[in-house]
């Protein structure tokens, strides 16, 4: 009799365990978040990466209650900021944003700590912007095809501005133009697109690669000269500016994008719940509103979809890295 009543006694003890760790992450998932959230950029304060990022944190921050605060880690391509993130705990309260050239920097740092599909866990697209080529107001080149007479004329003589160390789209997009284009310029590596323009401006660099978000209040104030946008139509903020593909590279087009990631093991509900904050946020005409007139197309979307972009862009910028026998600067 005893020996049955402990039996019993062992599986109500048993099956009540296994009952409060499986409900474990639901209770977790409800009362996320209690604590503020950290948006880790790979990137300095002032550049594209950075104003989206902010952006993004005040609406989400607005959204879940919490205080999301962006925490800058620049350097190394983003990649320390990315590394930093691959080992956070997996709980939701630290997150990464990441641009477009995040796939490709297992191909350009082939020793890093993380790998850009099974790392992390997608949460959702925020948006997509073109990238424009740009000159100070005081530069001789008036048109693009200005710059790459002279590129071909003094191949190496001309330089230009990698904000990212070189592991970004704009830095990509600009040795997928030099490719194409059979032109050599002089990449000078910056740790975010804000010292690279800020570096633009003051003529250090012949010219630069960049996300409208942060060289449009440039060019709008006459200090940049826009002469080229790298997408296959034109950009809406920037009509009167030619694609590369009219000008000179048929069939040219490289787009960036924004996102933000989780740790890989992170409780699906609570990416779930990131994921339709993130969209609810986008939503949002006042968000959309910045978005655009920061030249960037509004995102949004289900995670599996970011995810699927991710997976389909590491492969695709990983063959072009591995062709174009690129290294990390």
């Amino acid at each position: 009799m005893q020996r049955m009543l402990r039996r019993r006694w062992l599986a109500v003890a048993t099956a009540t365990a296994l009952g409060t760790t499986a409900l474990a992450p639901m209770a977790w998932a409800q009362t996320y978040p209690a604590k503020p959230i950290t948006l880790v950029v790979g990137f300095a304060p002032g550049g594209s990466g950075d104003i989206l990022a902010r952006l993004m944190g005040d609406a989400l921050g607005k959204a879940l209650g919490q205080t999301v605060v962006v925490d800058n880690r620049p350097g190394a391509g983003a990649t320390i900021a990315t590394s930093y993130v691959a080992t956070a705990p997996a709980d939701g309260y630290t997150l990464l944003f990441v641009t477009s050239g995040f796939p490709g920097s297992t191909s350009l740092y082939p020793k890093l700590n993380y790998d850009t599909v099974k790392t992390f866990a997608p949460v959702a697209k925020v948006g997509a912007s073109p990238i424009v080529v740009v000159v100070p107001a005081a530069s001789p080149f008036k048109d693009f095809r200005a710059v790459l007479d002279a590129a071909r004329k003094s191949p190496g003589k001309l330089n230009y501005a990698a904000g990212g160390g070189g592991a970004t789209t704009t830095s990509l997009a600009a040795e997928f133009l030099k490719s194409d284009a059979k032109v050599d310029m002089q990449m000078i590596p910056y740790k975010g697109s804000g010292p690279a323009l800020t570096a633009l401006l003051a003529g250090e660099v012949d010219l630069g690669f960049d996300i409208p978000s942060s060289a449009l209040p440039h060019i709008q104030t006459g200090k940049l000269r826009a002469l080229a946008v790298t997408t296959a139509k034109r950009s809406a903020v920037l009509p009167e500016v030619p694609t590369v593909a009219e000008l000179a590279v048929p069939g040219f087009e490289v787009t960036g994008w924004f996102g933000i990631l989780a740790p890989a093991a992170t409780p699906p509900a609570i990416v779930d719940r990131l994921n339709r904050e993130v969209n609810a946020a986008l939503a949002q005409p006042a968000v959309q509103q910045r978005l655009k007139a920061l030249g960037v197309e509004p995102g949004g979307g289900t995670s599996a979809a970011f995810g699927q972009l991710i997976a389909a862009e590491t492969v695709r910028y990983g063959e072009a890295i591995r062709r174009l026998g690129l290294r990390a600067e």
